[in-house]
Parts: structure tokens; sequence; C-alpha cells
């Protein structure tokens, strides 16, 4: 059900964003298990004066929200069939993965960022296509011994995206398709390298270097150059289906297990997602079980089974450029009021 006025306290948190250039528009919406709240649309997709308002159905670069809803998703269906496993040796699916330090990690300290990968390399400055990547990560120095500490590494769901096509002998593009349709419905929208038909609707990220509009092309370098499908970013879609996904992590039986806290020294993160602490971008009254995780290009995803509550938030924080401050203060901000609005409507 969507509600007819959107929460007051929210929609405040958005305008106050807007007005202070944070984002152009952004979409929320609000849900529990069984349904979506409340959806709040504020602001246009650009900052032209002639720029379309944001709508219920306009569609966000999800950027790093790829992790939790292609990758880490499609992990528990490998874990369910027993194809790949947590414990598996990541050499056992990529073989270029040699070095005596390397060969203790496992999917799982893929999935946990502690494998000892970077954060961020810009192989796409040299590198095209899999198969140079997935050399280019395996040559890579690591950075720290294998979980010793938790590093939020792109590189690591890469490596994460190729092995599971290894496993499946399928493209992670055509697999996302097959769940989406499968668990979702094939009507719900969000997938890889989106259609021409929502390019109007798709919210323009960051101003090429040559400033023109970029507009349903991923922002993310590494994943253009892996042609807009990659482990760790180029999922494209509507507040709506980043909500249906947070209702089936919501029901899904794997969840417990994928929230379930790293061992590794210091960490926050989980399988894949992360977890709440008093300082994350949730802010500070969502409960300890809470899992989340956040997108360069100014989305994030919030889910609270304490509380049967999930919060979408989709910006695009980074048009024109990814330069602009206060999307942490106000990603905070708009939880605690999601929170707070709650309350008052009882």
């Amino acid at each position: 059900m969507i509600m007819s006025a959107p929460f007051p306290t929210v929609a405040s948190v958005l305008n106050r964003a807007i007005e202070r250039r944070v984002f152009p528009g952004a979409v929320v919406e609000v849900g529990r298990a069984g349904g979506a709240l409340a959806t709040i649309v504020r602001g246009a997709q650009t900052y032209a004066s002639d720029a379309s308002a944001v709508a219920l159905d306009t569609v966000y670069d999800l950027a790093s929200l790829t992790k939790v809803l292609a990758t880490t998703a499609l992990m528990v269906g490998e874990v369910d069939r027993g194809r790949l496993r947590l414990n598996d040796r990541v050499r056992h699916w990529i073989p270029s993965w040699t070095g005596d330090e390397r060969q203790p990690v496992t999917i799982q300290d893929l999935l946990e960022h502690c494998s000892g990968l970077p954060a961020h390399r810009p192989y796409w400055e040299q590198r095209r296509g899999r198969a140079s990547f997935e050399l280019a990560i395996c040559e890579e120095p690591l950075a720290c011994q294998p979980r010793t500490q938790a590093i939020y590494s792109d590189p690591g769901f890469i490596l994460l995206g190729f092995a599971i096509e290894h496993a499946a002998s399928q493209a992670l593009d055509q697999q996302f398709d097959a769940w989406r349709s499968r668990e979702l419905g094939p009507s719900v929208e969000v997938g890889f390298r989106p259609a021409s038909a929502w390019l109007e609707r798709i919210a323009p990220t960051e101003d090429t270097p040559h400033g023109e509009e970029r507009r349903g092309e991923v922002h993310d370098e590494n994943c253009a150059a892996l042609d807009g499908v990659a482990g760790h970013a180029g999922l494209f879609g509507t507040a709506a289906a980043v909500g249906a996904c947070a209702r089936w992590w919501l029901a899904s039986p794997a969840r417990p297990l994928f929230a379930r806290k790293s061992n590794t020294p210091g960490s926050s993160r989980a399988l894949g997602w992360d977890t709440m602490l008093p300082t994350s971008s949730c802010g500070t009254r969502l409960s300890p079980s809470a899992i989340g995780h956040t997108g360069f290009t100014g989305t994030s995803l919030w889910i609270d089974p304490e509380q049967d509550l999930y919060v979408v938030f989709l910006s695009n924080r980074v048009h024109p450029t990814r330069a602009g401050e206060g999307i942490q203060e106000a990603r905070r901000a708009l939880h605690d009021a999601v929170v707070h609005d709650l309350a008052v409507a009882g």
C-alpha cells in the first residue's frame, strides 16, 4: 500500500538535502515484510530548470547495492543447492588465484571483505574484459593477511562474481534475470544494462569527462570495462524493485546466516551485508540486528528484521559530479526520520 501523504519528517530531510544540493532528487520506500507502507518522492532528475521531476518509477544506478541485491542473493541459491560453498577455497573456482599467502582464502572471505584484497584499483585504465580483470585481481598484492582485518573491497566482489559465473557456466546478468523473474516476478524493474525503453526514466549520474550527461550507462568505471555487468556494481532499478528485494531478504530462511557478523577482528561485516553500528549510514534508531548496504551513487538499503522494517533510499548524489558533500549526514537523518514518523503515526 502507498500512503497518500508522505512521512513529514522524512520529506523535510529530503527537502533540506535538495536545497543544499546534496542531490537533485530522491525516492524513499518504507516497508515491512507484508509490503510497502509509503513512498516519498522529492526533487528532479537533474538541477536543470526544465528537468523531469522524480517519480515513483524513476530508475537509479544502484552502484554497490549490486553486491547484496545480485551477487549475495545469487550466493544464497548457490549455497542452497550445494554447488558453491562458503568454505570453498577461491582457488577451486579461480585457477589464477595462486601464491602461498592466497591459498587459505575462501568464498566466505570474499563475502566478508576479509580476503586481504585492497579496497579499489583502477583496472579500467589498462584492462578490458573478464579474463583480463580476473588475472589482474589474482596478481594484485594483498593489502593485509587474510582474515586479519576487513577491507571493503570492490576487487573481492568482482572476483566473487567471476566465481559464480564459473560455477554456473552462465553470465552473471543472465543468472540474475532468472533469479529476479523466479523470486520477485518478471515485471520487477531491476537489472544490469538497462533497456532503452527505460532511458527517459533513468536519473543521470556523473557527467562524462567531456561534459556530456551520463544516463543509463553504469557510473563505475571498472564495471563499465566489464560491459556493465560485475559482482560489485552494475544494477539499475526503481525503489519499488529494491523494496521487493528487501522483502525477499526479510522472508528468506538464509537471512540469519548471511546477517551473522564476521569473526574478523574489528569488522562490522556479515556475508555481503554490513551490520548496524552507531556510526552507520542508517542512523541511530534501527536495532542491532539490522543489516544494510550503501551505493556510491547515493543509494542505500537497510533491513531491520527486529522492527519488521526496511528503508530504500535512491538518489543520484554524484550528479553532475562526485565531489558533492553531505550524503552521509542525509542518510543518517533520513533513517532516524523514518523511525520517528512511524512512532508518531503509531
